[in-house]
């Protein structure tokens, strides 16, 4: 059992709690693996030369990115009140998610499996 009341234990949980502007998709319809190539990309940057990367990237995952980056500026500027232009992307990772399983009919009555895999993908924003 934990020490304290109910609301103090609260107070704590809440005091440690992240304040940095964030956006979060779960249940994105790409694997890990796919999402982190584009999330590798724009980890460090700040946010124009990051939007400008998933703009002009051909990846699937980059239309996602480009989505969920954008809320994340929306997040920063309307809850937070910062700057965009002192905007940059503190972290971003993607996270596996469930996989659905889907059956391929193959030659002579086999069957193999087809793992449809999905992710929660998160971008972090900071101010510099």
């Amino acid at each position: 059992m934990a020490k304290g009341h109910r609301s103090q234990i609260k107070r704590e949980r809440n005091a440690q709690k992240d304040t940095r502007p964030s956006a979060k998709l779960s249940y994105a319809r790409v694997s890990v693996q796919k999402a982190c190539f584009v999330l590798d990309a724009i980890r460090g940057k700040d946010v124009e030369t990051a939007l400008g990367i998933v703009t002009y990237n051909p990846r699937y995952a980059s239309t996602l990115i480009k989505k969920l980056l954008e809320s994340a500026i929306a997040n920063a500027e309307n809850n937070n009140q910062m700057d965009r232009e002192n905007l940059y992307v503190a972290e971003c990772y993607a996270n596996k998610g469930p996989t659905m399983k889907r059956v391929k009919p193959r030659a002579q009555g086999r069957a193999y499996r087809i793992e449809k895999r999905m992710s929660h993908i998160t971008v972090v924003l900071d101010e510099k």
